[in-house]
């Protein structure tokens, strides 16, 4: 078996300058890409079709298939820009954030969200580039928020705003988020990703926009970045009306205190895993490959963390968007993955103590686990049309390999970002015992399974319905019957 199959945990990885080319992009996933995130803050709608595209052609090059992740820009929340591109703050001096200034100075910057003078208040503390300049609120007058540095540093165009502790009003959705969204409908991406949520509502109404777009074809799955205070408080909620959640620990970290993040972090991966739902860690991951070609033994521990959380993937972003070392990092960061799974120990039995499943797919998919996990078969197959199946499986921890065989693309491509399953293309071919033959058949061709493996199948009769899945059979490879 491969590296890339012997891993459970996946990753994701951003497109950018340096990553763009065909042939850079092919080398990523050789080394070991699941998912493509594209960064719909820069660019056209017609720079994301051509990247997606290209993602396309390199994954089918390389004899795999990846999801993309289209990651929807949110409300623009940053200061201007200066008229020599740059300031630099000093504690104590005044300042102005002003809405109606058009180039900045050493006095005062314009505002990107003309709105923020609405929400803010004397004493509140403004956060500026991820923290690191802290500006205390003295007054509000018109367009204009003065307030007082309390860190300062150097502040140059278009960086960050955040409120310490949240509160900010702009919706999740701007306009440019919707005509980017319908745009990565179009493309048929696998998942979006929409930022800063606040609510339920945020997602319902991201949900009904990606119904309109995609009409009677294929919908994208809906990913909900936590990163806004707020959300935090209605977490349930969101993770409820989302496919799956991502922690942003950028933008949180900043709202709530980067002490208070790895828990949070925890707490997150713990909760979507219950609620059936995927999780992405992201932010900083392996910060500094890239300008390093090895990480720090802090973000070696960082990473091995969010994978014993249990988090389905983690996330790589200026690392292989702008880095120098795209493919080192993935590599790094794949061996860093598997060798935190070799510490992971299954606990199936305790985890379906008291559970109550009132699904036949459902139970059908926690038996398979149980009955591997006991009798240490080789591979758990679910012969699958949605997914659900190998999603249900890979909220447990589980030494037993799951594997998704499907004839649909899109589920090929939406269960590359679940924890601990594999996919394998397995054409139609009838009635469930043909359709088992042939499974068993493609396993050992691949090299998953060996004369006299014991393996696992899942399947539903009537074939290929969604949520059908009502059979489990325990097969020896080789032997009839």
């Amino acid at each position: 078996m491969d590296l890339i199959a012997a891993r459970a945990t996946k990753i994701v990885a951003t497109l950018g300058p340096a990553s763009s080319s065909a042939e850079m992009l092919a080398r990523m996933i050789r080394a070991g890409v699941d998912v493509v995130r594209l960064n719909f803050s820069h660019g056209t709608a017609q720079d994301h079709l051509a990247r997606g595209q290209m993602v396309r052609e390199a994954a089918a090059a390389c004899e795999r298939e990846v999801a993309i992740m289209a990651d929807l820009q949110g409300p623009k929340i940053r200061v201007g820009k200066f008229a020599d591109g740059k300031v630099e703050l000093q504690p104590g001096q005044p300042f102005i954030l002003d809405a109606s200034c058009e180039l900045g100075d050493d006095g005062k910057v314009g505002l990107d969200y003309p709105d923020l003078p609405r929400d803010v208040r004397a004493g509140d503390i403004l956060l500026l580039n991820d923290g690191l300049i802290r500006l205390r609120v003295v007054r509000v007058s018109g367009t204009e928020i003065h307030t007082e540095v309390v860190v300062g540093g150097e502040l140059s165009n278009n960086k960050g705003i955040n409120r310490q502790g949240g509160g900010l009003t702009a919706p999740a959705l701007t306009a440019k988020d919707m005509e980017d969204l319908r745009t990565a409908v179009q493309m048929g991406v696998d998942y979006i990703a929409i930022s800063f949520p606040k609510n339920r509502t945020d997602m319902e109404m991201a949900r009904q926009l990606v119904a309109v777009a995609a009409g009677s074809g294929p919908r994208p799955q809906l990913i909900a970045k936590i990163e806004r205070a707020e959300a935090i408080a209605v977490l349930e909620e969101i993770i409820d009306a989302s496919d799956g959640i991502m922690v942003a620990r950028g933008d949180l970290a900043v709202e709530v205190g980067a002490a208070a993040v790895p828990a949070l972090q925890k707490r997150m991966i713990q909760m979507a895993r219950s609620r059936n739902r995927t999780v992405i860690t992201a932010t900083q991951m392996m910060e500094s490959m890239i300008t390093n070609a090895m990480p720090t033994r802090a973000e070696v521990s960082d990473v091995a963390n969010a994978v014993l959380d249990g988090t389905d993937a983690v996330m790589l972003s200026a690392e292989t968007a702008v880095g120098r070392y795209p493919v080192e990092t993935i590599e790094t960061m794949a061996s860093i993955c598997i060798e935190a799974e070799k510490s992971q120990h299954s606990a199936l039995d305790k985890d379906f103590l008291d559970q109550t499943f009132l699904r036949v797919d459902q139970s059908i998919a926690c038996a398979a686990l149980f009955t591997a996990h006991h009798m240490r078969c080789k591979a758990i197959c679910a012969l699958t049309h949605s997914g659900s199946t190998t999603l249900w499986m890979s909220r447990h921890d589980s030494a037993t390999p799951i594997y998704a065989l499907t004839s649909r693309l899109a589920t090929q491509r939406k269960v590359a970002l679940y924890r601990n399953v594999r996919t394998l293309q397995l054409e139609d071919v009838g009635d469930r015992d043909a359709a088992l033959l042939a499974a068993e058949k493609l396993l050992v061709e691949k090299g998953v399974a060996s004369l006299g493996d014991l393996i696992v199948f899942t399947v539903g009769e009537p074939m290929g319905s969604p949520g059908g899945t009502n059979t489990l059979k325990i097969v020896r490879v080789g032997q009839k019957g």
